[in-house]
């Protein structure tokens, strides 16, 4: 069986940031790293699921809407992905809405977008707090991050 791109990433010495993962014809895979793997520090499933919302919602309501494929978290709970066409966003570009979309998250005021029974699967475990404090957080760490810090490489060494 075909090992998949990120198996290839030593995981032990990866860091918190952002990073190219992978490129499937014009889909571009964002990494976006808020834990350090097998530290046990990992993000709970409320701060994953409300981090999911506000910043989902975020990008599908962006100027770059229409360039916005996914965003969810990471089973190992250490990240999200971020899939965009690349056809409609280059890299510096995605960099530049993800710096923006966080930092309004961060600042979010309104109600959780998708907190009620018929919207959300699990809407009892959103809290637009526990999301500001994430997106926060991440908003710091990417706040001056480039394309050249986009590669697992540079974040190894």
């Amino acid at each position: 069986m075909e090992r998949i791109a990120s198996f290839t990433v030593d995981h032990n010495r990866l860091c918190p940031g952002l990073y190219y993962s992978r490129r499937d014809g014009d889909i571009v895979t964002f990494d976006l790293r808020f834990k350090k793997p097998n530290t046990g520090d990992l993000l709970t499933n409320a701060e994953m699921h409300s981090t999911e919302h506000l910043i989902a919602t975020l990008l599908r309501n962006s100027a770059h809407k229409e360039a916005v494929i996914y965003f969810g978290p990471m089973g190992c709970q250490t990240g999200f992905y971020f899939l965009f066409d690349n056809r409609l966003l280059s890299c510096e570009e995605a960099i530049n809405l993800l710096r923006e979309v966080f930092t309004q998250a961060a600042n979010y005021t309104g109600e959780m977008p998708g907190k009620s029974p018929a919207e959300c699967g699990n809407y009892i475990n959103l809290d637009v707090e526990t999301g500001r404090a994430v997106c926060r957080f991440y908003a710091d760490l990417i706040a001056d991050w480039t394309v050249e810090k986009l590669s697992y490489e540079a974040a190894q060494k």
